[in-house]
């Protein structure tokens, strides 16, 4: 990762522009093309530098809910645990935690009804019992990480 990327990943996380040609107009800004902006953010996506690049949308404001979840996975099915929830396209986020609950992930659904049945299915899938955290009250956090 040289200097360009770093700056383009700080600028990134505080905006992309709406237009005709985002990545043109983004590009711009370090003498770039287009095409050498999109090769870049596909390169740290590749090397895992960063696990996404795209919008987020507040599920809820669109009719769409959203929760917390988490499951005590025994550390020898640990991975085979990690594949069976990471395959859900409601998954959003999964993350190892050293605590009782050592998996913690978020599930993003098109409807509310949808949080219970996701949440059924990873428990017939698992063998687990699913820990249901919703929210009680929203806070926003603008979390910006420098490269």
């Amino acid at each position: 990762m040289d200097d360009i990327d770093k700056q383009i990943i700080n600028a990134l996380q505080d905006g992309f522009p709406i237009c005709d040609a985002p990545y043109r107009q983004v590009a711009a800004q370090w003498g770039l093309t287009e095409q050498e902006l999109i090769a870049r953010l596909k390169a740290l996506l590749d090397n895992g530098t960063l696990t996404r690049f795209g919008p987020l949308y507040n599920a809820e404001q669109m009719g769409g809910a959203l929760t917390l979840a988490a499951v005590k996975a025994p550390k020898e099915r640990y991975d085979e645990i990690t594949e069976i929830i990471n395959a859900f396209p409601e998954v959003a986020h999964n993350y190892a935690r050293s605590h009782e609950l050592n998996m913690w992930f978020v599930i993003a659904t098109e409807t509310p009804e949808q949080i219970r049945q996701t949440i059924s299915a990873i428990e017939q899938q698992t063998g687990l019992i699913v820990y249901n955290m919703p929210k009680n009250k929203e806070y926003f956090v603008n979390l910006k990480l420098e490269a």
